[in-house]
């Protein structure tokens, strides 16, 4: 009895530690002007390793998506009201901009990378097609606290130099970067445009989901631009439907205000534009779903030229 209870605390510990999810911090640190140094713009990164999975997402989009979520579920409760109070949501104080205004996945033991983005409230989706092939060196320095080993790559026309250190046995880092004998605490190209310090390393609990892609369009690389934009048009398509028939509807029964296709109850009558048939505001092609507009991403320096 006496050795059981050992074997039963380090299988309960096990179970524990692969409940829980590790959390990196980095902190990116972007050029945004494609064409001249300027000042660097700083924001958090986070890479959730759970198991063999990971989730690299950005802090600002991570707070930006649970905002949605919150909308939803307030949207849920009253799907009556024609107002919504924006402000228990403290939208423009918390969502911010990002200059990753995407998440990518990854399978490490299989270096599978996965990059997920939204348009017009539909996921989309890609497997990255080209292995990172490293370069590993001997130069070994202190890097962010950890020994560290230096590698160089050449990745969506960027040469990119990491430092990995393998006291963390995890074969991955930000961005796609992965395939290291060890974590990535350091990674920067040659540009000077894009770099990721790791900063912390936290233990949360719960926090790693898998996202859920069964109704996600999947692409490919080489396609994804092409099928993003035709979701934004098919989107437009069905905004222009709903405009008309809201436009229809007004002209046969009159409206409110009783008269012809402008006698809505909008300024220039039954002018539609950017607004559906209770007064909501309707998104933009590119924003993430059909309640309030968080059109707040960056017009950026792209982390890949190729």
């Amino acid at each position: 009895m006496k050795y059981k209870l050992p074997v039963f605390l380090m299988l309960f510990l096990l179970t524990m530690y692969h409940g829980q999810t590790v959390r990196y911090i980095y902190q990116a640190s972007v050029n945004p002007d494609s064409i001249n140094l300027v000042t660097m713009k700083t924001e958090k990164t986070f890479l959730n390793v759970k198991g063999d999975h990971s989730l690299f997402i950005s802090e600002n989009k991570l707070i930006k998506d649970s905002l949605f979520t919150v909308f939803k579920e307030e949207e849920k409760k009253d799907k009556k009201s024609e107002k919504k109070d924006f402000s228990k949501l403290d939208v423009r104080k918390h969502a911010e901009p990002t200059f990753f205004e995407y998440y990518i996945t990854k399978n490490i033991p299989g270096q599978k990378v996965y990059y997920h983005d939204k348009v017009a409230g539909k996921q989309i989706y890609y497997q990255e097609d080209r292995p990172i092939k490293w370069e590993i060196t001997n130069v070994m320095e202190q890097q962010n606290g950890y020994p560290a080993q230096k590698a160089i790559t050449n990745f969506g026309g960027r040469v990119w130099t990491a430092w990995f250190t393998k006291e963390i046995n995890i074969s991955d880092g930000p961005y796609k970067f992965s395939g290291l004998p060890g974590l990535i605490v350091k990674l920067e190209d040659d540009k000077g445009d894009y770099k990721f310090d790791l900063i912390k390393k936290i233990i949360i609990k719960n926090s790693f989901e898998e996202p859920d892609i069964s109704d996600a369009k999947q692409s490919t690389r080489i396609n994804f631009n092409g099928d993003k934009a035709a979701l934004e048009l098919e989107f437009a398509k069905n905004r222009r439907t709903m405009k008309d028939a809201a436009g229809m509807q007004n002209f046969g029964g009159g409206g409110r205000h009783g008269g012809g296709m402008r006698g809505g109850d909008h300024p220039g009558g039954g002018e539609m534009t950017g607004r559906g048939m209770n007064g909501d505001h309707m998104p933009s092609p590119n924003s993430d779903t059909a309640t309030p507009s968080f059109n707040n991403e960056i017009s950026q320096n792209p982390i890949e030229l190729k």
